[in-house]
C-alpha cells in the first residue's frame, strides 16, 4: 500500500466512528412522532374534538420533543385498517385510535409493527404493543340522571344510541338510575342510530324521542343534533363528549365530557424515556378523565348543588351508579347486592328498571 493510500485509510478510520457518533446524536434529537386516528370530523364539539384538544395539550406540555398528525373521518374496518397501516409506515412510533371499531384493525397492524406503541381507545382487548384506554362516562352520567329527574315535568327523558355495545349501555343505564333516584316515576326511551356521528340521522331521532314526550334529551353520538333540535323545540338536553351550550344556549343544562391530555401527554412520556408498558387505562371523575360541566342557566342551584355532592360521594367512593340491587327492564336481577365490577360493566347488555324501550335482537 502506499503512503497516501495508507494515509487515506488512516484518516477514515479516525473519522468513519466520530460521524456515526455525530449521526446517532442527530437520530436522539429527532421529535417522536405521533399519529391519531379520528372516527368523524373535528369540527368544534364532540367526541373527536375532545381527542384533538387532548392531542393539542400535549403537543403544548412537550413542544419540540414530539411531531404529531391525524387523519379524521375515518370509518371503522378496511379503512381504519388501512389509515393506520400508513401512519406505521411514515415513522410514527405512537399512535392513538380512536374509537371502538377501530379494535382489530389496531391489533392486526400492531403485529406487523413490533417497534411502533398503539393506544386503543374504548376496546378491551390488548397486546404487547397495545395499551387501551377509556373514561367512565358512567358516573357522569349518573349525575345528568340527576339533573334530568329534577328538571323533567313530563317524567319522561330520550336517549339517542350509536351502538349498543356494552360502553353505550353503562351511559343509558347510569342515567336511568340517577334519573330515578330521585324522580321513581322517571322512564327513559331510546332511539338507536346505529352510527357514531350522523347529524340527520340524530337529529331525527331527537325529534322523535320529543314528539313521543321527553322534554330532556341527550345522546351517546359525536354530533351536536341533539343539542340543537331540544334547543330548537324548546326542550332541555344533557349534551355529552364536550360543552355544547353554543348550539343550545337554552337547551343545555349540562354536559358530560372526558378529557385526555394529561393521559396522552403521559402515554408520550413513558415512549420518550423508555418505560412505556401495555396497561389497560379506566378513568372517572376521580382521575378528571370523565366530568359534569356546562351547566346551563335553566339549572337550579339546589340541583346543581346535588349533583356536586353526589359528585363527591362517587369521588370519595362511598357510592357508587352501579351499587345493588340491579334489576333491568324484564324483572331479572342482575346484582343483588355489592358493586357491579369492571367485568359485570364490560359485559352489560341490558337494560335497567326504568328504560322503557326494548334491547335490539342484533
Amino acid at each position: 500500500m502506499s503512503v497516501r493510500l495508507f494515509r487515506k485509510a488512516l484518516c477514515a478510520a479516525v473519522l468513519l466512528p466520530a460521524f456515526a457518533v455525530s449521526s446517532s446524536a442527530l437520530a436522539a434529537d429527532e421529535p417522536l412522532k405521533i399519529g391519531f386516528v379520528y372516527v368523524s370530523p373535528i369540527g368544534d364539539a364532540g367526541w373527536t374534538w375532545q381527542q384533538d384538544l387532548g392531542r393539542k395539550q400535549m403537543e403544548a406540555e412537550l413542544g419540540d420533543k414530539i411531531k404529531t398528525q391525524y387523519v379524521e373521518n375515518v370509518p371503522e374496518g378496511a379503512d381504519a385498517e388501512r389509515v393506520i397501516r400508513d401512519l406505521a409506515e411514515q415513522g410514527n412510533k405512537l399512535i392513538f385510535t380512536t374509537s371502538f371499531g377501530y379494535m382489530n384493525p389496531t391489533l392486526k397492524v400492531a403485529k406487523q409493527f413490533p417497534d411502533v406503541k398503539f393506544v386503543h381507545s374504548t376496546g378491551y382487548k390488548t397486546a404487547p404493543n397495545v395499551a387501551t384506554t377509556n373514561a367512565r362516562f358512567y358516573e357522569a352520567r349518573y349525575l345528568a340522571g340527576i339533573i334530568a329527574g329534577k328538571m323533567t315535568k313530563t317524567n319522561q327523558a330520550g336517549y339517542v344510541g350509536a351502538f349498543p355495545i356494552p360502553e353505550v349501555l353503562q351511559g343509558i343505564n347510569a342515567f336511568t338510575r340517577g334519573m330515578r333516584s330521585v324522580n321513581p316515576a322517571a322512564e327513559v326511551r331510546v332511539i338507536w342510530v346505529n352510527s357514531w356521528f350522523d347529524p340527520g340521522k340524530e337529529r331525527d331521532a331527537a325529534l322523535a324521542l320529543m314528539s313521543q314526550g321527553a322534554d330532556v334529551v341527550s345522546h351517546h353520538t359525536d354530533s351536536t343534533a341533539t343539542v340543537q333540535a331540544a334547543e330548537e323545540q324548546g326542550k332541555y338536553a344533557i349534551a355529552y363528549h364536550s360543552d355544547m351550550s353554543k348550539y343550545g344556549p337554552h337547551a343545555q343544562l349540562a354536559a358530560v365530557t372526558h378529557h385526555w391530555g394529561d393521559y396522552f401527554t403521559g402515554q408520550a412520556k413513558a415512549v420518550l424515556d423508555g418505560t412505556w408498558k401495555t396497561s389497560s387505562t379506566w378513568g372517572g371523575l376521580k382521575q378528571g378523565m370523565a366530568a359534569i360541566e356546562g351547566f346551563g342557566p335553566a339549572l337550579p342551584d339546589d340541583v346543581k348543588q346535588l349533583v356536586l355532592e353526589k359528585k363527591a360521594e362517587i369521588i370519595a367512593g362511598t357510592f357508587a351508579p352501579f351499587a345493588g340491587p340491579i334489576t333491568d327492564n324484564e324483572g331479572k336481577v342482575q346484582l343483588e347486592s355489592g358493586v357491579l365490577d369492571d367485568n359485570g360493566l364490560n359485559k352489560m347488555n341490558y337494560y335497567v328498571q326504568g328504560v322503557a324501550s326494548k334491547m335490539p335482537t342484533k
